[in-house]
């Protein structure tokens, strides 16, 4: 954008021209920000997507930048609420554990869920049984990736905690609410806060990175790429 004004730098006095690549810029930049990010079509969608329709988290876009930078090919990942993140995931890692708790969304979601994602309906009649139906669930094991993201997500703070891998992370969405910083504050784990503008979403919000020191997600050698 900016070489685009040097042609007009030379034809109009600089006032003219100062005032010109101004208007330019304050409009041009949120439409190209819409159209660009795909931010416009989920908006018409009412679903995450790229600006070529692919899936996207429905996380904000600086996590979802800080993120697509990391190598998950060989990772696990564990969600709490299924949508488009869980396409989204299983393009990049390894497999996915995906527990949903809606019957009819989790009834669109299951035609089209690829092989390596194992999506579970949880079917509790009540919050505590269906919280403990996930524990049990999850027995022993460990994740590279535990994304809260639904699914009574005060609740999954703990259950996220217990089943972290010891070099993993939690992905927390809108984590402004839901009482994630009370639930996380004791978990001696490190933070990071991607504040930004979701697909589709009007107002900012934020997601939340947590990690251990040992965590593969904050390794300097992750090349610092060009948006």
């Amino acid at each position: 954008m900016v070489r685009g004004f040097k042609p007009l730098k030379r034809v109009l006095p600089g006032p003219a021209s100062n005032l010109v690549r101004s208007v330019v810029t304050a409009v041009a930049t949120p439409l190209d920000f819409a159209f660009r990010s795909g931010h416009a079509r989920s908006s018409f969608a009412n679903r995450a997507v790229t600006s070529g329709g692919e899936p996207l988290p429905w996380y904000t876009y600086p996590a979802i930048d800080f993120l697509r930078a990391r190598d998950f090919g060989d990772r696990t990942v564990l969600e709490f609420g299924g949508g488009q993140s869980t396409f989204w995931w299983a393009e990049r890692s390894r497999h996915v554990l995906t527990f949903e708790a809606d019957e009819e969304w989790y009834a669109a979601l299951r035609p089209r869920i690829p092989s390596n994602v194992d999506l579970v309906l949880v079917t509790g009649a009540s919050r505590a049984a269906q919280v403990q139906e996930v524990r049990t669930q999850i027995g022993s094991s460990s994740f590279d990736v535990i994304v809260i993201d639904g699914l009574y997500r005060e609740d999954m703070c703990a259950v996220a905690q217990s089943a972290v891998s010891v070099d993993g992370c939690i992905v927390a969405d809108d984590s402004e609410g839901f009482e994630i910083f009370e639930r996380m504050r004791a978990s001696r784990l490190s933070r990071v806060d991607f504040y930004g503008y979701q697909p589709g979403v009007s107002l900012p919000h934020c997601t939340s990175v947590f990690f251990t020191e040992r965590s593969f997600i904050i390794s300097g050698t992750v090349p610092i790429i060009r948006l």
